[in-house]
């Protein structure tokens, strides 16, 4: 099995498939959306823009390297972005203009500052002019409460402009457009690093084949709120969302310690949802499923 492929192995279980071929069920429904979230002092607004092109082979992303000087995921490969800054903040309006989804309309003037820290970030780490108006939401993720600064980070998606990519050599040191399945390979080689954000994006990305495709499936549903909870499990770490029937309360038993896939099985025999990232030695895994 690779990567980039959910596990369900629960008969009852619903696989929950990525944008473009999303069917959920009641309980996937009544996922957290971004409505009436607030920020506790410590949390840091930020954002990052997946930017897509088509070509022959199919949907690629643009990825930036970061240098392995920087204070904050040092080496990894990310979306252009970064935290919002003053000049990006506006004033709130009653409706973004091509808001989509319900629910989009109600934090506009969050909404409408993280696209304008994506459009100005995406220029000075590429060298890239996109429209700020035209960035689909996505998801926006919150790490673990544990975290010194939790940088909560708006996923924006857009058509990358026929531009050649110029990144600034500080921060960012390289740039790779990539298939979404190969970055993911790419990870379990040893030969990338991701952070979660970004592997669970561009698992969603895999699963369309065109820009259009992908830009339609985000604007098709309400963006999504993550909020990461870790635990340790054997050869890795687990992340762990709502949906999951061990969210803020799972512990491995002894026997799931010393095996990974008696975790998987005995996860699956209690018959609760799962919504996870398996980070393993072995590889990463998402599994995403509803009972």
């Amino acid at each position: 099995m690779t990567a980039a492929r959910a596990s369900s192995r629960s008969r009852r279980c619903v696989r929950r498939r990525p944008a473009g071929g999303r069917t959920a069920s009641p309980r996937a429904r009544a996922r957290p959306t971004i409505s009436g979230v607030t920020s506790p002092g410590l949390d840091v607004p930020a954002a990052s823009a997946a930017l897509l092109r088509d070509r022959p082979s199919g949907l690629e992303v643009l990825l930036l390297r970061r240098t392995a000087r920087a204070s904050f995921a040092p080496g990894a490969w990310v979306f252009p972005g970064g935290r919002v800054d003053p000049g990006d903040l506006v004033e709130p309006v009653a409706q973004e203009t091509g808001s989509g989804p319900a629910g989009v309309g109600e934090t506009t003037g969050e909404l409408a500052a993280a696209r304008r820290a994506a459009a100005r970030e995406t220029a000075e780490e590429a060298g890239l002019t996109i429209d700020a108006g035209a960035l689909v939401p996505l998801a926006k993720w919150r790490p673990p409460a544990a975290a010194a600064r939790r940088f909560q980070t708006w996923i924006l998606l857009g058509r990358a402009p026929e531009q050649d990519v110029t990144v600034d050599g500080g921060e960012i040191v390289e740039h790779r457009w990539m298939r979404p399945a190969a970055a993911l390979q790419a990870r379990d080689a040893g030969d990338f690093e991701l952070l979660p954000p970004t592997w669970v994006t561009l698992w969603t990305l895999a699963s369309h084949s065109t820009v259009e495709a992908a830009l339609a499936g985000g604007a098709a549903t309400a963006p999504e709120l993550f909020e990461t909870q870790i635990v340790k499990a054997p050869g890795g770490l687990v992340a762990i969302w709502h949906g999951d029937a061990d969210y803020r309360g799972w512990t491995p038993s002894d026997s799931e310690r010393q095996d990974p896939e008696a975790a998987d099985r005995a996860g699956a025999a209690r018959m609760g949802g799962r919504h996870r990232l398996w980070m393993l030695s072995t590889g990463w895994r998402y599994e995403r499923a509803s009972c």
